[in-house]
C-alpha cells in the first residue's frame, strides 16, 4: 500500500483505500483515512469504503467523512463529473445554458467539508468542461435553485444541503430543466456515468481558477429580486397587511432562512417578524436544538415561544435549516400553544389559496382548469375541497419530485396548479417554485393569519371552520424503527397472502372491513377496473393503502432514508359529522387494530417510535 501503510487483510477494502489515497487531494480527509489504516481500524475503514452512497431521486445524503460511503471532496467530485457526463449525453445545447448551484450553511471541520467548499468544486468540474455556471456567491434556501433554473431556463440545479439532517450530514440535490427534482430513470443513468468517470479530471480539483472563468457568473442579486417579484403575485391583502397588529415571531433554528423570510415579509407589506435571536443567524453546529427539523415540534420551538411570551406575539412561524419546508403555532386562549401538523397546515393554506384565487376569478367555469396536488399519504382534505367547489384534485407518490414534475405536466397542458403540499410539513404556494418553500409560504400564512384577525378568527378557529365545511380529516401518523430487511419483508409478504392465500390481501382488521387495497409494490388497486394501479409503482419499496368501509385509510410505506415502517392513517367523515371526540376514538380503535392485525406477527421485532 501507499505511503508503507499496513494492509488490512482484506485485499477488496486494501483496494478501494489505494485508490482513495491516490486520487483524494484534501489532506484532512487523506490523514484520516491513514491514521485508520495504520491504527487497524478496520471495522470504521469498511463503513467508509465497502460501498458508495447510492445516487437516487432524491440525489445524495450522507455524514461528511472520508471514503465512498460519505459526502466529502472526492465524492462530490466523482458525482459531479457523473453527472456532467450525463447531462451531456441528454442536452445538445448544455454548453449554451449552463447549470445553478446553490449551498446553504453546513460545515465539516474535521474533514474539511463544507456546504460552499463542496459547491465550489462542483462548479470547478462544469466549468472545466467549458459549461456555463451560475454559482451563488453566498448561502440560499432550497427553493432558489429550481426557481433560477425555470427562471434562466437551464439544464440543472445543484443544491448543497442536508436540509434539516443532523450536523454532521450534508447532501446533494438535483433539479432537471423543467424546475423539478429529479425521477426515474435519471438517477439510474447519474449512477452509471459516476461510475465511469470516477478518476478526478485534470482541472476538477482547481477551484481557484474555476473562480476566476468567465464562464461563472452569480446570479444572487438578480434571482434574489425576481423570487420577491414572483412571490408578491401572491399578496393580496395588501392594506390588510400595513395595519395588522398580529405579532409574528420566526425561527430559522440556525439555517438560512433568516433574511429570506423578513424580506418576504417587506415584499408582503407585512409588519417584520420577531426573530428568535439566538437562532436567527447560520450555524452548522445547530447549538440550541437536538435535531433541526421543525417537524419534531415543541422541542425545537421553546426559544420562539419564549419569546412570543415576551412579545405578546399569537403566532410563531419556524423553517428547517434549507427554508424548503414550514411549521407553524398558535398560542390557544387556554394559554397553551397549537403546534399544527403538516396536514392542518395543508388544509389552511389550501382553502387560503383557493379563497384568494376565488376572490380574483369570479368566472365560474375558471374553475375547471385548477388544480391542486397532495402526496398520497397526506389528508385527502384538498379533495373534499376540491369535490365541493370545482375544482381538480390529483395525488400523487410521496415526495415533491413526484409533485413538481406532475405540476409541470399539468403547466403544459395549460392548467393552474394552485397549490401542493405533503404532510412532512412541505408546501408549493407558488407555481414559480416546482418544490416545496418555505419562505413563500411563510409570508402567504403570515397574511392569511392578518386577514383573519380581521375577521377575530384564529388559525384555529379557520380549520375547525374548513371541517365543518368540507367534512372533518382526522390523521395519526408513526412509525417502527427495524433494522432487519427480512423482518419487513415478511410482513410485506404476510399482507399480500393473508391467511396464507397466495395474492390476496384481509378484507377485515378487527372489527373494521377493508373496502379496497391498493399495492403500489406490485402494482395492483382494486379500485380500478382492470385491478392496475394508475401512481407509478416500485418493486424495490414497500408500500400498500388499505381503505376502510367507515372512510378511514391506512398506508403502510417503508422509508427511503431511515431503517422505519412509518403508517399513516386518517378517517375522513362526512359534512354534519362534527363529533370530534368520538372520531378521534373510531381513528384510535382503528390505529390500534392495524398494529394488532397487520403488524403481527413481526410486532415483537419491531421498535415503536420514541415519543
Amino acid at each position: 500500500m501507499e505511503n508503507d501503510l499496513p494492509t488490512t487483510g482484506d485485499s477488496e477494502l486494501d483496494r478501494a483505500i489505494r485508490q482513495w489515497l491516490d486520487y483524494d487531494k484534501n489532506p484532512k480527509t487523506v490523514s484520516l483515512v491513514q491514521r485508520m489504516v495504520k491504527e487497524g481500524a478496520v471495522e470504521e475503514l469498511q463503513k467508509c469504503f465497502s460501498s458508495r452512497m447510492e445516487f437516487g431521486t432524491a440525489g445524495l445524503r450522507a455524514a461528511m467523512g472520508p471514503g465512498i460511503s460519505c459526502m466529502n471532496d472526492l465524492t462530490i467530485i466523482q458525482t459531479t463529473q457523473g453527472f456532467c457526463r450525463y447531462l451531456e449525453e441528454c442536452f445538445g445545447n448544455l454548453k449554451e445554458r449552463g447549470v445553478v448551484i446553490g449551498y446553504d450553511a453546513r460545515a465539516h471541520p474535521d474533514s474539511g467539508g463544507s456546504s460552499k467548499h463542496f459547491a465550489s468544486l462542483a462548479a470547478a468540474v462544469f466549468i472545466s468542461h467549458g459549461i456555463p455556471v451560475h454559482l451563488f456567491s453566498d448561502i440560499t434556501p432550497t427553493p432558489f435553485v429550481p426557481f433560477t433554473v425555470s427562471h434562466l431556463g437551464l439544464c440543472a440545479g445543484v443544491m448543497v444541503t442536508a436540509s434539516h439532517n443532523p450536523k454532521q450530514d450534508n447532501g446533494y440535490k438535483v433539479y432537471w430543466d423543467n424546475g423539478a427534482q429529479i425521477v426515474s430513470p435519471h438517477d439510474k443513468g447519474i449512477s452509471k456515468a459516476i461510475e465511469k468517470n470516477l478518476e478526478p479530471w485534470p482541472e476538477s480539483w482547481n477551484t481557484e481558477e474555476a473562480l476566476k472563468s468567465p464562464l461563472l457568473k452569480d446570479p444572487y442579486q438578480d434571482i434574489h429580486t425576481q423570487y420577491f417579484t414572483a412571490i408578491q403575485k401572491h399578496c393580496h391583502h395588501r392594506e390588510i397587511n400595513k395595519s395588522s397588529e398580529v405579532k409574528i415571531v420566526h425561527t430559522s433554528v440556525h439555517g438560512v432562512g433568516h433574511t429570506f423570510v423578513q424580506t418576504a415579509f417587506k415584499a408582503f407589506d407585512l409588519h417584520p417578524p420577531y426573530a428568535v435571536e439566538e437562532q436567527k443567524d447560520p450555524d452548522p453546529e445547530f447549538p440550541t436544538v437536538k435535531y433541526p427539523n421543525p417537524e419534531e415540534g415543541e422541542g425545537v420551538l421553546t426559544l420562539s415561544f419564549a419569546l412570543a411570551e415576551r412579545e405578546g406575539a399569537s403566532v410563531v412561524l419556524a423553517n428547517d435549516p434549507d427554508a424548503d419546508r414550514l411549521a407553524i403555532a398558535e398560542k390557544q386562549k387556554s394559554g397553551q400553544w397549537r403546534v399544527f401538523s403538516g396536514n392542518e397546515l395543508g388544509a389552511l393554506l389550501g382553502w387560503w389559496m383557493f379563497h384568494c384565487w376565488k376572490q380574483e376569478n369570479p368566472d365560474a367555469a375558471a374553475v375547471k382548469n385548477l388544480y391542486m396536488l397532495s402526496s398520497t399519504v397526506s389528508s385527502k382534505i384538498l379533495r373534499a375541497i376540491a369535490l365541493k367547489e370545482g375544482f381538480h384534485f390529483e395525488e400523487t407518490l410521496t415526495g415533491f419530485k413526484w409533485m413538481g414534475n406532475r405540476a409541470r405536466d399539468l403547466m403544459n397542458q395549460g392548467k393552474t396548479v394552485l397549490f401542493a403540499f405533503e404532510e412532512a410539513i412541505g408546501y408549493m404556494c407558488s407555481p414559480s417554485v416546482l418544490d416545496k418553500d418555505g419562505v413563500s409560504a411563510a409570508a402567504i400564512a403570515a397574511e392569511m393569519t392578518s386577514y383573519l384577525a380581521t375577521k377575530k378568527t384564529s388559525l384555529s378557529q379557520q380549520l375547525t371552520a374548513i371541517y365543518e365545511e368540507y367534512g372533518y380529516h382526522i390523521t395519526k401518523n408513526s412509525y417502527f424503527i427495524c433494522h432487519d430487511q427480512d423482518v419487513i419483508r415478511k410482513l410485506f409478504d404476510r399482507l399480500r397472502n393473508y391467511g396464507d392465500q397466495k395474492g390476496s390481501y384481509p378484507t377485515k382488521c378487527g372489527d373494521f372491513s377493508v373496502s379496497a387495497v391498493r399495492d403500489l409494490t406490485t402494482g395492483y388497486d382494486s379500485n380500478q377496473p382492470d385491478n392496475k394501479a394508475v401512481l407509478p409503482t416500485s418493486a424495490s419499496s414497500q408500500m400498500i393503502t388499505f381503505s376502510f368501509s367507515n372512510g378511514g385509510v391506512a398506508t403502510m410505506r417503508t422509508s427511503g432514508t431511515e431503517p422505519k415502517i412509518k403508517y399513516y392513517t386518517e378517517l375522513c367523515a362526512a359534512p354534519g359529522n362534527s363529533d370530534v371526540a368520538q372520531l378521534n376514538k373510531e381513528l384510535d380503535a382503528l390505529v390500534d387494530a392495524i398494529i394488532e392485525t397487520f403488524f403481527e406477527p413481526q410486532k415483537n421485532k419491531l421498535q415503536p417510535k420514541l415519543e
